[in-house]
């Protein structure tokens, strides 16, 4: 039986993927060993504490505890190279127009609302195959915004005195430290979420990651390329019809 081959994934796309996953990986696990020298956040009702984040078996478990100084030379090195990837990686969605799959529309939420219902098996009509649907959108998008946030974050608890500005900004040492922790948390649960839906979504779309496309059956329907993907219209910009409608007829978009 012929299969098709389906271009997916440029490859500076990929390169930063896996460039990032594991130094992120890097960053979180550098973090916790710092983390351990003052960790006061866990969450109370009155004097009982609920969650601890973390007890102190987790960081014996792991063996995390007084490992200060090689926490700050790992998470201080591989910084730079998340900040690297970063800016590369945002330079190339603007110059290559990436980024107008990558913004959620106004469309989105709606969207996400149908996929995440889809996956929860609560309903059974599936998502149409586009580049990235609306949940992906907001996922990969919040992202984005995640990592300016941490790296802002994290210069302003890393040089609280010479980027006092920047401190002052993030509401202060303490604040800023917060959000920090918070956005951390909030990359772990990225993680498994992502690794989730790679692991439900099959081999076929894993192996695209890493080699670019797909090799699709003659029966299997097309999933969007990377390249060749039209952007969703926005609010002010719906296309033009190609045959008169009447009045009486509203519009109704692709995606409704």
């Amino acid at each position: 039986m012929k299969r098709r081959i389906v271009h997916k994934h440029p490859l500076a796309i990929r390169w930063f993927h896996w460039i990032n996953f594991p130094v992120l990986g890097i960053m979180i696990w550098s973090g916790l060993l710092i983390y351990w020298a003052y960790d006061p956040y866990k969450i109370q009702l009155g004097d009982w504490t609920l969650v601890s984040f973390f007890p102190d078996g987790f960081y014996k478990a792991l063996k995390l505890s007084r490992r200060l100084a090689e926490g700050m030379a790992w998470h201080f090195v591989f910084m730079w190279i998340f900040l690297l990837n970063g800016l590369l990686y945002v330079g190339y969605t603007f110059i290559s127009g990436e980024w107008r799959h990558l913004v959620p529309n106004r469309n989105s939420f709606r969207e996400a609302v149908h996929v995440t219902l889809y996956d929860l098996g609560l309903r059974k009509d599936q998502p149409p195959f586009i580049k990235y649907n609306g949940a992906q959108k907001i996922a990969y998008f919040s992202i984005m915004l995640m990592g300016v946030g941490s790296i802002l974050t994290g210069y302003a608890i890393y040089k609280p005195t010479q980027f006092y500005w920047l401190t002052a900004l993030m509401g202060g040492y303490k604040t800023a430290r917060l959000i920090h922790f918070a956005l951390t948390v909030g990359y772990v649960l990225f993680f498994v979420i992502h690794i989730g839906q790679v692991i439900r979504a099959g081999w076929q779309n894993f192996q695209s990651m890493v080699t670019g496309f797909e090799v699709l059956k003659p029966s299997e329907p097309d999933r969007p390329a990377l390249t060749d993907v039209t952007p969703e219209p926005g609010p002010s910009d719906d296309p033009e019809p190609t045959e008169p409608r009447p009045d009486s007829t509203p519009f109704q978009p692709a995606l409704s």
